[in-house]
């Protein structure tokens, strides 16, 4: 099986020329365009998700002997979650390759955060299952480049911060509210505010529901270190 010219293109990007090439089509059809000869790639989503995590981990625990794991385990999560496996691939242009039924393409589907994170999962699976584990974690550890050595010594999410910073003083757990919807469907921008429950609030916009909420509570916490300070 011959490989498209933007396949092609895409597995020079990521530096791994595959053996068999159905691995790589598999990894980058999305449900929208699979049928019983074509299949989708969430069964090598699934097992992508488990080949990075151990990578990740191994990688974490090697970049800092003594860190605890209360110290590792939010680095992991920010570098294993969906918006980074999204990160990667729009730096190796993986959305070019996706291939998508009309609907999903005619909806923005190559840029969807969702779409880009799960098609690099797939793809880490494919390299995996077409050279080793070995090949696929020095995939992992090129494509994800210093951002293991770099994560924040603290990589706890902005909303997780602002709950524990709520509950440390008695209060229930933030709110988030979404308050404006604009733009077309395939390129929505989200405004959410970030309630607590003493009455401090902030808003932030931005394409998804989730990276508002992010961007609320962060923007929410740093007013909180201005007014403590």
């Amino acid at each position: 099986m011959k490989l498209s010219a933007d396949l092609q293109a895409f597995s020079k990007r990521i530096g791994h020329e595959f053996g068999a090439p159905e691995l790589l089509i598999e990894a980058m059809t999305h449900a929208s365009l699979a049928s019983n000869t074509r299949p989708d790639n969430q069964r090598l989503e699934f097992l992508g998700d488990r080949v990075l995590g151990l990578v990740i981990a191994e990688a974490l625990l090697a970049a800092d002997p003594k860190a605890t794991e209360g110290q590792l385990a939010p680095r992991f999560n920010s570098l294993v979650r969906k918006e980074t496996c999204a990160e990667v691939a729009e730096e190796y242009g993986l959305g070019a390759g996706l291939k998508l039924g009309r609907s999903e393409m005619m909806s923005g589907g190559r840029r969807k955060q969702a779409l880009l994170g799960d098609a690099t999962e797939a793809v880490i699976a494919a390299v995996y299952l077409d050279a080793g584990f070995a090949i696929a974690r020095d995939l992992i550890l090129r494509l994800w480049g210093e951002r293991i050595t770099s994560t924040k010594a603290d990589a706890r999410d902005a909303k997780t911060v602002l709950q524990e910073w709520a509950q440390a003083r008695g209060q229930q757990p933030p709110t988030y509210q979404e308050i404006d919807r604009r733009g077309p469907d395939h390129a929505p921008v989200f405004t959410i505010a970030a309630r607590l429950e003493s009455g401090q609030t902030a808003t932030a916009s931005a394409p998804s529901k989730r990276q508002a909420q992010q961007a609320a509570a962060r923007k929410l916490l740093d007013e909180l270190e201005g007014h403590d300070a």
